[in-house]
């Protein structure tokens, strides 16, 4: 009955009011609780009539009961009450550098492994987090616009702020009995004997695995480009191969550390954000909270 048009042109100081004698149940009261006269009140009452068109109340004497018109637009107008509280507290928000939400994205691992659970460590007290899938270069193209923080597995343009939020091992995964497993470590050198199970090109921990491969100079027997990393482990728990991920284990698979030359090949994650962002102060916070998530589960492994 009431369209958003027509509601767009009503003074929200009017709306307060007739929600607020709805509310009190009569006009002293809401006159009283507005700090206003009790006729001008009532003077309001009957602009918003004039205004939306209506009648919105019965008058008996002194007493307003509804009209049925007035019970729909009740409801319209509490709705557009609650939008400018909302939108008010949105602009106090923003003009006081604070997010109330953050719109980020990671790639699947990431996401999964790292992002995911770290979510669960935060209270309702904190900006509600909501984390979508992206490549880092579909990520990088979302900041400034639909996201306020990526999480890479790739160093980020230089024109964003960032900070290192995780050194994660790069795992070889295998079956019990295999020859890697069990193992404190194994080199790249020696994993291009078997069959590698990864992901493509793009993926940080592949990325990672095939510079590795280019610095001891050895070429894999065999790679296996997977949809995802959780088809590349169900697959070396198949016995297809070794898996090589960034991942968490599943299947029961045993993770061996690998060696690039003498030390350990990781995979960094970065946090970035827009440093003109108006909130880049409590992005960079959050940032920090990650990593210090990241440290404590994913302490980097000894060889």
């Amino acid at each position: 009955m009431f369209s958003q048009h027509m509601m767009l042109g009503v003074d929200l100081r009017l709306l307060t009011t007739f929600s607020t004698v709805v509310e009190l149940g009569s006009v002293s009261a809401a006159a009283d609780a507005l700090h206003v006269t009790q006729p001008a009140l009532s003077r309001q009452l009957q602009q918003l009539e004039r205004q939306v068109g209506v009648a919105l109340f019965h008058r008996h004497h002194r007493r307003l009961n509804l009209t049925s018109a007035g019970h729909s637009f009740l409801a319209a107008a509490r709705d557009v009450l609650s939008a400018a509280e909302a939108a008010r507290s949105l602009a106090e928000a923003l003009a006081a550098g604070r997010l109330e939400r953050i719109r980020a994205a990671a790639p699947v691992t990431t996401l999964t492994d790292v992002v995911a659970p770290f979510l669960a460590t935060l209270s309702t007290d904190d900006p509600l987090i909501t984390v979508e899938e992206a490549t880092g270069a579909e990520a990088v193209e979302g900041l400034g616009d639909r996201l306020d923080l990526a999480v890479l597995a790739t160093p980020p343009p230089r024109h964003l702020a960032s900070a290192v939020v995780a050194e994660l091992p790069v795992w070889a995964y295998a079956r019990a009995g295999h020859a890697v497993a069990g193992r404190s470590s194994v080199s790249v050198a020696d994993l291009a004997a078997y069959p590698l199970l990864t992901l493509d090109p793009t993926a940080g921990s592949r990325s990672r695995l095939d510079e590795a491969l280019v610095r001891a100079g050895a070429a894999p027997l065999e790679v296996v480009e997977c949809a995802s990393p959780q088809v590349a482990l169900a697959l070396a728990a198949s016995g297809r191969g070794v898996a090589v991920l960034s991942d968490d284990p599943r299947f029961d698979l045993v993770p061996t550390p690998v060696l690039d030359g003498r030390s350990l090949l990781r995979l960094t994650l970065y946090a970035a954000w827009h440093p003109r962002h108006h909130a880049a102060p409590e992005l960079a916070a959050v940032a920090e909270r990650l990593a210090e998530f990241c440290r404590e589960r994913y302490p980097l492994v000894a060889v």
